[in-house]
């Protein structure tokens, strides 16, 4: 598990344990709980991944580890949240569109990577959906932290609010990228991606995968 993720995903991990014993040296227990909070949500999609028989590729993982990273350690131990006013809405914008694109990706596994099976906005809508519900979870995470454990991640009602938002925006340009995908469009980068979970877990892809080799055929007899 550890093995398949980048240097970058490898490197994070290893200051967030160097945290977790500096701080438990200096025995600030809230800092310790915090780094070995954010260390285990962030390994977890890899767990979970694992369990499932899905690799995910390094980049997918990145964006995750880098979400959780610079929301709960450095937004709330460093305080990038009050430092930087864009901090949580470049978190909440960038993990919204990352959920999507993961939406996305599991519900086309889902018909075995058959574009055909389905509306193309009908997986579109789902991703969306996907996105919005780990944002929401995600929003009744940072309240049973603070009633819990007395911290301030929500700041207030509004925060809350402005956050939902900025997280159907991320999820909406994300369930239309997956739609454009669908379609055939191309959208730089972002189908990278997509291409790149496919060709990591063909068995989930079947039928995409011959409907390709058969326009390829067609294309060379043509």
């Amino acid at each position: 598990m550890i093995r398949e993720q980048s240097w970058l995903t490898k490197l994070i991990w290893v200051a967030l344990l160097i945290a977790a014993a500096d701080a438990l040296w200096n025995w600030q227990l809230s800092l310790v709980f915090i780094a070995l909070a954010t260390l285990t949500l962030s390994m977890a999609p890899a767990m979970v991944a694992r369990w499932a028989q899905i690799h995910v590729p390094a980049t997918f993982m990145l964006a995750v580890v880098a979400f959780v990273g610079g929301t709960l350690f450095l937004g709330e131990v460093y305080g990038f949240y009050v430092r930087f006013w864009w901090w949580d809405i470049l978190m909440h914008f960038g993990s919204a569109m990352g959920f999507g694109l993961i939406g996305f990706v599991i519900v086309f596994m889902l018909f075995q990577g058959d574009r055909f099976a389905a509306p193309h906005w009908v997986i579109a809508f789902f991703a969306f959906c996907f996105a919005m519900m780990i944002g929401a979870v995600w929003e009744i995470f940072e309240f049973a932290m603070d009633q819990v454990f007395g911290m301030n991640m929500q700041k207030s009602p509004l925060d809350t609010m402005v956050d939902l938002i900025v997280d159907m925006i991320g999820a909406l340009l994300a369930a239309i990228a997956g739609w454009l995908y669908l379609k055939g469009i191309s959208a730089p980068g972002v189908h990278r991606l997509i291409d790149e979970f496919i060709e990591r877990n063909p068995r989930y892809f079947r039928r995409f995968r011959q409907i390709d080799v058969t326009r390829a055929r067609r294309d060379d007899a043509d």
